[in-house]
């Protein structure tokens, strides 16, 4: 399904999707289908054929493991920097991860083998894929890394920066249950974590929902995980920039 003019529009909010050049966006343009993503859904499955690619655009995917039984693990969280299935464009074609909608709006779906095939052109397409898959790799560790080593109020804060990036507002929607199943801990100390930060006048937390009040304040608690990744995607986004 093609996009009309506004859903083109739309999709140059994704900041990969901005990146490529005007012809290289234009071959794509034709198959990219703006779809409304709803809390909870399931993009794909473990084990199973990744079919379609998306390109968030104010819409979060987790990434989530559940190799272990009864256990899952976020271990990657997608917005509008990146995109959904790259296991298919790398030839894997499956994945021990499922990919779950976790703060619902839009994004930007593609068929994975149309996306193969501009993918295996070795053009600006796959530089910029490869690029934005080398920033994932480096979140991920570093996700790791600060769980290991850090307290959660700092990762917590840290965490909200992050999102707030993504979603490029002051207002969350965040549950519970989801900051805990990324964070590796109980809904309790989350709890408690938020209450610390919202009693220094950084966020302000209400059911379902965290506002930002105070960004330097939150910059100043957050870990330093926060700006080496930020320094790192800048790097990288200078870059992309270098290629054409």
């Amino acid at each position: 399904m093609a996009t009309d003019f506004l859903d083109q529009d739309l999709a140059l909010n994704n900041q990969l999707l901005a990146s490529l050049p005007a012809e290289d966006y234009q071959r794509l343009q034709p198959y990219l289908e703006h779809v409304n993503l709803t809390l909870g859904q399931v993009l794909y499955e473990v084990g199973e054929p990744i079919t379609h690619a998306y390109f968030p655009i104010r819409s979060l995917i987790s990434l989530i493991s559940s190799a272990l039984e009864h256990s899952e693990t976020e271990f990657g969280l997608v917005g509008n920097e990146g995109m959904v299935g790259i296991p298919a464009l790398l030839g894997g074609e499956s994945t021990l991860s499922s990919a779950i909608v976790q703060v619902a709006d839009s994004a930007m779906k593609i068929d994975a083998d149309i996306l193969k095939v501009e993918f295996a052109r070795g053009g600006a397409l796959q530089r910029q894929v490869l690029l934005y898959f080398q920033l994932f790799l480096t979140q991920t560790a570093q996700n790791a890394a600060c769980m290991v080593h850090h307290q959660l109020k700092p990762r917590l804060a840290r965490w909200l920066l992050s999102v707030q990036d993504r979603l490029e507002c002051d207002e969350l929607p965040l549950t519970q249950k989801y900051i805990a199943l990324l964070l590796g801990t109980r809904r309790a100390t989350i709890t408690e974590a938020a209450g610390h930060l919202q009693q220094a006048g950084m966020i302000r937390y209400s059911r379902g929902r965290i506002t930002i009040l105070d960004r330097d304040a939150l910059e100043q608690a957050a870990c330093e995980c926060y700006s080496l990744l930020r320094a790192e995607q800048s790097r990288l986004r200078a870059a992309s920039q270098t290629i054409y």
